[in-house]
């Protein structure tokens, strides 16, 4: 018989190794142990490279037939921030009030923790008469550059022949209520930082002086005044947001030599990375070419065409909850972005409300019922289908 594994207990134990990128302080440890106790067969993964942190990662796989249903997440969370603000632990697992509280409680030790226990649900009703795999690919390196993570046990998996025929990503996904949204892709993000030469001087001399500051002023508005899409069929409209603007300047007698500005554009596929590096740079040419721009994209727009994924998914949300799930592309990237490459993927885990934030938390009821809609995706994806 197997062991039963306890959604909140596990939960709990995560949030308890302070695991803030890229330290794991245990939490693959906690996993594994659970995984293994349920049959699977656990591999860790350590990537490195020159200028990184060091990562360590799992992936656990159970039955050796296709279909291969895998769920993705990390173990790894961001920062506490100012922890004299927090009102508990940040890594105590606290449950008070009918809630649980820790760094990673949102995003996204519970979820991890719940599919671990819908998995040992769905092996201790069908054990081996099911006819395909359940696997795990867990990183440590989503919150940081995601360089030692998901992307290279993507690699390592197609080296060793290894198949992923679906993907569920437990990123906390629904804004206020489980069961509001289920994300089927992922705007892109393009990081921009402009730097406006200029020639130093004397402020009572301006015409002796070339002030970078107002030309940089209006190649921002420039690019700020026009939208750029109104949208399509599965996204919301593109958004460039100014996020930094720097001068550097502790003199107030003293016309700057340089001025810079750095700003975040969120795409949709109307876009690419280079072709809104080409707008930009038009843009500001009819300001001069004295200018620097330098780009980098975290992650491009992708969509994963609803389809049979989506349509289990939002099945097995309807079912346990009653809500008719929203499909949808809206906030951040994720690790679901190098996924998509290998495999059809979607995205539904705890409401992220309190995601990052001081005294994250989550409502122990959820914890329950997250469990028991993994179950249910797990069991449609292996139902014949209709």
């Amino acid at each position: 018989m197997l062991p039963r594994v306890d959604p909140l207990a596990l939960s709990r134990a995560l949030i308890r190794c302070p695991s803030v990128t890229p330290i794991d302080a245990g939490a693959l440890d906690v996993l594994q142990a659970a995984l293994e106790g349920l049959g699977f067969v656990c591999t860790r993964l350590p990537f490195s490279e020159p200028g990184t942190a060091d990562v360590d990662n799992l992936y656990a796989r159970i039955g050796g037939r296709p279909p291969n249903f895998c769920f993705a997440g990390h173990t790894d969370v961001v920062p506490v921030g100012d922890e004299a603000a927090w009102t508990c632990d940040p890594f105590g697992g606290e449950i008070r009030d009918g809630r649980l509280y820790g760094r990673g409680a949102s995003d996204m030790k519970v979820a991890i923790a719940g599919f671990a226990a819908a998995a040992g649900r769905f092996l201790a009703d069908r054990g081996d008469a099911f006819d395909g795999s359940l696997s795990l690919l867990i990183t440590g390196d989503e919150e940081g550059p995601s360089i030692n993570g998901t992307g290279k046990v993507l690699r390592w998996l197609g080296e060793r022949g290894e198949i992923l025929d679906a993907c569920l990503v437990g990123e906390p996904t629904n804004p206020n209520t489980l069961g509001e949204m289920i994300k089927i892709g992922r705007r892109g993000s393009l990081n921009c930082a402009l730097t406006v030469h200029g020639i130093q001087g004397h402020a009572a001399y301006p015409q002796r002086a070339d002030n970078p500051i107002p030309r940089l002023v209006r190649m921002l508005a420039a690019i700020d005044d026009t939208p750029l899409d109104h949208g399509t069929a599965h996204f919301d409209p593109s958004i460039l947001t100014v996020t930094t603007i720097d001068v550097g300047n502790a003199a107030t007698n003293v016309i700057p030599a340089r001025a810079g500005a750095k700003f975040n554009i969120r795409f949709n596929d109307r876009h690419t990375p280079e072709g809104l590096k080409a707008w930009l740079e038009d843009r500001f040419q009819a300001f001069g070419d004295r200018f620097e721009l330098e780009t980098q994209c975290t992650g491009v727009a992708f969509l994963s065409p609803p389809g049979r994924l989506s349509r289990v998914v939002a099945d097995a949300v309807r079912r346990v909850t009653g809500l008719e799930p929203e499909l949808s592309t809206s906030g951040g990237t994720s690790d679901a972005r190098f996924i998509k490459d290998a495999c059809p993927v979607a995205e539904f885990g705890m409401p992220g409300e309190t995601a990052h934030k001081v005294d994250e938390n989550v409502a122990v009821a959820d914890v329950a019922t997250l469990t028991d809609i993994y179950v249910a995706v797990i069991d449609r994806f292996f139902a014949p289908e209709r």
